[in-house]
């Protein structure tokens, strides 16, 4: 796994340096952010993207750190937040595109009463969405955290802060990537909506359960470096972005599993 990953980065980074010189260059998850990009390039061709999709394994806010990328387009902000802290590095939030709601899917069961004693539950392994798949099951009464864990965005949650388990669930921590690939082993699985889709999954028709749009703190975001953020070819991308014409794009292509955020 070490070395696929190692390659696929030499790749990634032998292809970005030779990028057009005035092309924007913006990592992506291939879905849905490199599928709402291409969109904008045909929407908006003056502005020259060069569109990454990055590879599992390679984190883009690296990519960005370096300087081997302009922006990204592929996390909420609390996980930039926390690559914040662990890179030792600022970044800029351009724009706020869509909401990716976070489901829980089974292959096993149809309903959540279904579930069994010491049933498995497979969640992110990293910081925010595993507080957030821990809220989600919360809100879908599988669950119940320790008092004072009632805002996502405001306190995260671990499987410590568990009060209540009358199910007695074995929590599996597992790589957001993995874990649609771990369905066929497990009574539930929290998966992330961008990963959900590029497994054949439909969120909004397939999730058992599903992360409310309102009121949404992970809210997929265009990220940059404070010294790009005033850069003419970022400020148009972010304004394609939150376009009415893109927010439409994504509400017919997606049918609710992607949600556009808002339309300027």
């Amino acid at each position: 796994m070490l070395k696929k990953t190692a390659l696929s980065l030499a790749v990634l980074l032998a292809s970005l340096s030779v990028s057009a010189a005035d092309a924007l260059r913006v990592a992506a998850d291939p879905i849905p952010h490199a599928q709402i990009l291409e969109y904008v390039q045909k929407l908006d061709p003056g502005l020259k993207l060069k569109i990454i999709e990055i590879p599992s394994g390679v984190n883009s806010n690296e990519l960005l750190a370096h300087g081997d990328v302009d922006a990204n387009y592929f996390q909420h902000l609390p996980y930039l937040n926390s690559q914040e802290q662990a890179l030792g590095q600022k970044f800029a939030v351009a724009a706020t595109v869509h909401i990716e709601p976070l489901g829980i899917y089974s292959r096993r069961h149809t309903r959540f009463d279904q579930v069994p004693v010491k049933g498995t539950v497979a969640v992110p392994n990293n910081v925010t969405n595993l507080s957030r798949a821990l809220y989600l099951l919360q809100a879908n009464g599988l669950i119940k955290l320790k008092p004072g864990f009632n805002d996502a965005a405001k306190k995260q949650a671990t499987p410590k802060d568990i009060a209540e388990n009358p199910r007695h669930l074995k929590i599996l921590e597992i790589e957001s990537p993995q874990i649609p690939r771990a369905l066929d082993d497990v009574d539930l699985a929290v998966i992330n909506g961008n990963f959900a889709l590029e497994a054949g999954l439909e969120p909004a028709k397939d999730a058992l359960g599903l992360e409310a749009a309102k009121g949404n703190p992970y809210a997929n975001i265009l990220v940059t470096t404070p010294t790009l953020a005033q850069d003419p070819r970022i400020e148009q991308l972010a304004k394609d972005l939150r376009s009415p014409e893109v927010a439409r794009f994504i509400s017919e292509k997606y049918a609710g599993s992607v949600i556009p955020v808002a339309a300027e």
